[in-house]
């Protein structure tokens, strides 16, 4: 049901009013979001309340990865780039960050969602899952910061979060502005 929706999604523009559209969690992503809240627990933070429209945004990305995502030997576009195969704008997000901005604008570009978004991609051959994309985030001088508020974002208060794992990507979307619209949970 969430790769229908998604699909259909794709297909047609994006209506950013997010509460006719139906966004759900499925037990993996779920999974992931409870492993992120109890890591930050353990580091005596609070947990991040989940929303509609970072995980809506979560979930296309996935799928944009992994169907029109090619690894750049080069580094010109790392996976927080976006392709030219959907309703946004494409972007090639680089490695020293100049093109950051056409990340950070994806959730209210996509969803309507009035505030920066900033995100976190996990890949892996064999199929992405929770327990293996947090591993990875929190042994990554990249990653675990925003998963941890230290260095750059110590400042940042996440007030929303967004999931979104497809095939072998999982992408986790931070967000500085409450959602009060939660996606449903699939059985």
């Amino acid at each position: 049901m969430n790769a229908l929706i998604i699909y259909l999604i794709s297909l047609f523009p994006i209506n950013t009013e997010t509460s006719t559209l139906e966004v759900c969690l499925s037990k993996e992503e779920a999974k992931l979001i409870t492993l992120i809240n109890k890591y930050r627990k353990i580091k005596r933070l609070s947990s991040i309340p989940v929303s509609k429209k970072l995980t809506l945004v979560a979930q296309i990305h996935a799928r944009d990865l992994a169907e029109q995502y090619h690894f750049d030997p080069d580094g010109k576009c790392n996976p927080h780039s976006w392709s030219d195969d959907g309703n946004w704008s494409a972007c090639c997000y680089t490695n020293d960050h100049k093109e950051a901005e056409c990340m950070w604008n994806k959730p209210k570009e996509i969803a309507g969602y009035e505030s920066q978004g900033y995100e976190i991609a996990y890949y892996s051959s064999t199929g992405a899952s929770a327990e293996e994309g947090l591993a990875g985030w929190k042994k990554s001088k990249g990653h675990n910061p925003l998963l941890i508020n230290s260095g750059t974002w110590k400042q940042a208060e996440w007030k929303a979060i967004g999931v979104g794992i497809y095939k072998e990507y999982a992408v986790v979307w931070f967000g500085q502005l409450a959602d009060s619209e939660k996606p449903c949970k699939n059985s």
